[in-house]
């Protein structure tokens, strides 16, 4: 079974689908750490509801920011940790943190990356004036949201749509794509050459017969 840490600034809401995948069997894999660099996250509270172990670590408590990635590092390796998965968790990897889990790293961004990257992506859509937004799991690479894409679901951005309605149809498909990768990646279909990824089994083209199980597959 897949061993999976999470990393975490906030409410949450993508570790909790990822955690509820789990407990209906639709993801093969173990939450073993949660860690957070914001200790008020209300992530913390979910893990403490569900039993699932949990740390904080504050950029404040270290003299570098090498320094305070390492520690993550650290905590991660010694919980057995194979994946490590961003879900809302609001600082930029450096080199040191990437290298030492190259190609384990996931992200989920509120855009179709290569467009929108950085904070407020479903503002910046909104304001540009596009047609179409979404929502990204890409393996995390030393760019800012722009390394390889795994997944992406595409939601229509209507004439009405703000800032928080966007988002609100963007994270529902959040919810969907970051489990179904982690199972993609317990399942080990997740291959990587140079910035192309292909998802081994998957049926591209074609429209998901059961989102639950299966994204785009």
């Amino acid at each position: 079974m897949l061993k999976i840490g999470v990393l975490v600034s906030g409410r949450g809401s993508n570790l909790q689908a990822i955690i509820d995948a789990i407990d209906r069997g639709a993801v093969k894999a173990k939450i073993e750490l949660v860690l957070s660099d914001n200790p008020d996250a209300y992530a913390l509270q979910r893990c403490g509801k569900h039993g699932i172990k949990y740390d904080v670590v504050e950029r404040k408590n270290f003299k570098s920011r090498s320094d305070f990635e390492m520690s993550i590092v650290g905590k991660l390796m010694d919980s057995g940790v194979e994946l490590v998965v961003l879900a809302g968790f609001m600082r930029i990897l450096g080199r040191d943190f990437i290298s030492s889990y190259r190609d384990r790293i996931i992200n989920i961004h509120p855009s179709l990356i290569p467009s929108f990257q950085g904070l407020h992506a479903q503002r910046q859509a909104v304001d540009f004036g596009a047609k179409f937004s979404g929502c990204t799991v890409h393996i995390v690479d030393e760019s800012v949201d722009a390394g390889p894409v795994i997944v992406q679901a595409v939601v229509p951005v209507l004439p009405e749509d703000d800032e928080d309605t966007l988002s609100d149809k963007i994270l529902n498909w959040e919810h969907k794509i970051l489990p179904q990768t982690v199972q993609w990646f317990s399942e080990g279909r997740v291959k990587l050459n140079g910035r192309k990824v292909v998802v081994e089994g998957a049926k591209y083209g074609t429209l998901p017969v059961n989102p639950e199980l299966e994204i785009f597959g």
